[in-house]
């Protein structure tokens, strides 16, 4: 039995239904450089999803954004360019992490999705990473 390719590059979750997920969902069939992928939020009184694409440089920028959420600093990941952006505030309005998924030149939405992520979670992203970068990159070309 094959196994099947990761899927999952982030998922932030706690006990109260909060979760953001970066889903891959494939190769983009008409980019041979890039990867379908989804942002789906679900909370208690909000759930939603939006399609970005993913290519090597975003990758290798998720892993940047993950040393500095090790260092301790807020960060920014796929803001300054076309489709959603998706940060991560470490000391949130609400005394506790925040995920902020920015639509605005979709939807022009913006879903803040406060949660306590496990304490390795950070661990945990390096590994999905890396099993995300193992699998999908050596099939990239462009």
């Amino acid at each position: 039995m094959r196994d099947s390719p990761p899927r999952e590059l982030i998922s932030l979750a706690d006990d109260e239904g909060n979760s953001v997920t970066v889903r891959v969902l494939g190769r983009n069939p008409r980019w041979t450089a890039g990867l379908d992928a989804e942002i789906v939020v679900r909370t208690p009184f909000v759930s939603g999803r939006v399609d970005v694409a993913l290519y090597v440089a975003r990758l290798e920028s998720w892993a940047d954004a993950l040393d500095r959420l090790d260092a301790g600093e807020d960060v920014a990941w796929m803001e300054m360019s076309r489709g959603p952006s998706l940060f991560v505030q470490l000391a949130g309005e609400y005394g506790c992490p925040e995920v902020i998924v920015e639509d605005e030149s979709g939807s022009m939405v913006t879903v803040r999705v406060p949660l306590v992520p496990p304490e390795d979670w950070i661990a945990d992203h390096r590994r999905r990473l890396r099993m995300v970068m193992d699998h999908w990159v050596p099939m990239l070309s462009g």
